[in-house]
């Protein structure tokens, strides 16, 4: 399938709706309601199957998936701000829960439960500048420099923030 072309309009999210997914353990989706399919623009059929990388937006720094990978991975749940890319080429902003879905009798990760919802405008403002930056450090240095730049950005906002709490807190220190 062929990733759209972004185009610069964003999607209003309804702030009383969740787009919600289920993913196996390598990240093919499993299930998408029907919000997920309408804010989308993919059908179930388009989605099921697919890697859940076919919504994810140019804008999007790899560091951001690397280190979402590896936290998960490590069987910790986590929060994100995300901008992904509908089937038109629209864009959406979301905050993302994941939650680690689990063997109940091997303890072993089977797949990923994700629920999203709107976000306020002044941590979209916030997050977009940071993964401006990141995306332009990856492009002209790499990931591994990205990443670096992104956990020296933590250090000097404060306490030992972990990447895991990045989401919930960095509009706060802005």
């Amino acid at each position: 399938m062929t990733k759209p072309t972004p185009i610069d309009e964003e999607i209003v999210l309804d702030p009383k709706r969740y787009i919600v997914s289920e993913t196996d353990e390598k990240g093919k989706i499993t299930f998408a309601n029907d919000y997920f399919q309408e804010v989308s623009g993919y059908t179930e059929e388009e989605l099921i199957g697919k890697p859940h990388s076919i919504v994810r937006h140019p804008d999007m720094p790899k560091v951001v998936f690397k280190l979402l990978w590896e936290t998960i991975g490590a069987g910790k749940n986590i929060n994100a701000v995300v901008k992904n890319l509908a089937k038109d080429g629209r864009y959406y902003w979301i905050f993302t829960e994941f939650e680690i879905r689990k063997d109940t009798d091997t303890g072993r990760i089977i797949g990923y439960h994700a629920s999203r919802k709107k976000i306020s405008r002044h941590v979209i403002e916030v997050i977009a500048k940071l993964y401006a930056k990141l995306l332009e450090i990856e492009k002209s240095e790499g990931v591994e420099a990205s990443e670096k730049y992104l956990i020296e950005f933590l250090k000097e906002k404060g306490d030992d923030i972990e990447f895991a709490n990045i989401m919930e807190e960095i509009h706060k220190f802005y």
